[in-house]
């Protein structure tokens, strides 16, 4: 992308495609798509609206148009290589991600927390503004987490201007305040001791409910939604009812149950499963194959790439009890999203990419996908899910679905992705705010 394109530019017309729109409306073929001046102007079939002279027209026929993929629940500048480190919380990494994320489809990304600003916020202005090349960015500046605890600091090497640890209900509100200031997208809370299902781990202290409940309020009143990170079906009732917005990761502890189902509905909360979060703590060590997949290998820094071809890594990661875990958490988490789903609770996308390093940006979101079919949900209804209900849940309008006016954010991809979700990995061309993408990972 050469940033947002001029006014005047020569409009487009990518025609024979069949269209999945992301509103969840069935696959149309032969559909053609108008794009002028970055934006959507016209969606039919082919012949069905006026064209305008001098358009430039690229024949799509074999291929499927879906919206460009949107992420609810990533991170940015959080991982080089293979560590988490704040060092890595530079200007040209998080640009870096930002392209990566792009040549994957992924054309919007909420990075959920562990900003730094003001980097962050010139970033996100850059970003919006299409001044460099990658994706979107939007997201928390910092978040909020308990003293001595989750994050934990040992594990990712934060600095202290990447979150606030407030010890009192007033600190809260005086951190909520300082991101309401810098144009926070949202305030994140963490409330987990980071056990994850392990047996006889130690964990980290909680948040005193006293301090989120009060972080929640001051963001209420500035006009904020808070996002809250969770494991346990305990600590999302609990939030839910004290005003979280969105549950920004799937209950794995546990089935939920009709309470939080109820609670769920009458708060009008948002949900974000987050699959890949646990199936990436082992499915590399499980894959040694997937290392001559060019899908993978173009999303790997070659220090990640030697970790996973490492047999010793690959034989410890499958032994250590954070494995059986998270085998386990996945398990639940997909029964969780479908029972979800199918009770009509507003879900989001999201896959917790760029927390750690197995968690790749834009790969994270294909697999994503996969793993929402596999708990049960239908190719279309994903897509829908990483599409028009990612936008929704973030309350923009002018992306997530291929419709006049929305930006002419695009994923071109071979095969029928409605019927066999693999073939969103079969990218043919990446189209961001009507303009064609360099670098895309076009299939061969």
């Amino acid at each position: 992308m050469g940033g947002t394109p001029a006014l005047g530019a020569t409009p487009v017309l990518l025609e024979h495609a069949t269209l999945i729109d992301g509103t969840g409306a069935a696959p149309v073929a032969d559909s053609a798509i108008l794009v002028r001046d970055g934006r959507v102007a016209s969606v039919g079939r082919d012949g069905t609206f006026a064209v305008p002279a001098g358009a430039r027209r690229v024949d799509l026929a074999g291929l499927t148009v879906l919206p460009g993929l949107i992420s609810d629940h990533s991170h940015t500048g959080l991982v080089k290589g293979t560590r988490d480190d704040a060092a890595n919380y530079t200007r040209d990494n998080i640009l870096a991600q930002m392209r990566q994320y792009a040549r994957y489809g992924v054309l919007d990304v909420v990075s959920l927390g562990l900003n730094t600003s003001p980097l962050f916020d010139r970033l996100r202005a850059e970003q919006h503004a299409g001044r460099n090349p990658g994706a979107d960015l939007f997201g928390v500046d910092q978040g909020i987490g308990a003293p001595d605890g989750v994050p934990p600091q040992g594990m990712f090497h934060l600095g202290p201007d990447q979150i606030y640890r407030p010890t009192t209900p007033d600190e809260a509100r005086a951190a909520v305040d300082r991101m309401a200031d810098e144009g926070t997208d949202l305030v994140k809370i963490w409330v987990d001791d980071f056990r994850n299902g392990v047996p006889g781990a130690k964990g980290y202290p909680k948040i005193d409910p006293a301090i989120y409940r009060a972080a929640i309020d001051q963001a209420h009143k500035r006009g904020l939604r808070v996002a809250a990170h969770i494991h346990d079906l305990a600590d999302a009732k609990a939030l839910v009812a004290a005003g979280a917005d969105i549950i920004a990761h799937g209950v794995r502890d546990q089935p939920v149950d009709p309470d939080f189902i109820m609670l769920m509905e009458q708060k009008g909360a948002w949900y974000i499963a987050t699959l890949d979060l646990d199936e990436a703590n082992y499915v590399f060590a499980q894959h040694p194959e997937w290392l001559d997949d060019p899908f993978l290998s173009a999303g790997l820094d070659p220090a990640l790439r030697a970790q996973f071809a490492d047999p010793a890594w690959r034989a410890r990661i499958l032994a250590a009890p954070l494995t059986a875990a998270s085998r386990k958490a996945l398990a639940i988490n997909q029964r969780n999203l479908a029972t979800l789903y199918r009770a009509g609770i507003r879900i989001g996308f999201g896959t917790d990419s760029g927390a750690s390093a197995t968690r790749i940006p834009g790969f994270a979101e294909h697999r994503e996908l996969k793993l929402t079919v596999a708990a049960g949900l239908t190719p279309l209804q994903a897509i829908t899910l990483a599409t028009g209900q990612a936008a929704a849940l973030m309350r923009w309008d002018d992306r997530g679905t291929v419709q006049p006016g929305k930006w002419a954010d695009l994923l071109v991809v071979a095969g029928d992705p409605a019927r066999d979700i693999a073939a969103v990995d079969r990218i043919a061309q990446v189209w961001h705010r009507g303009v064609r993408t360099e670098g895309a990972l076009v299939a061969q």
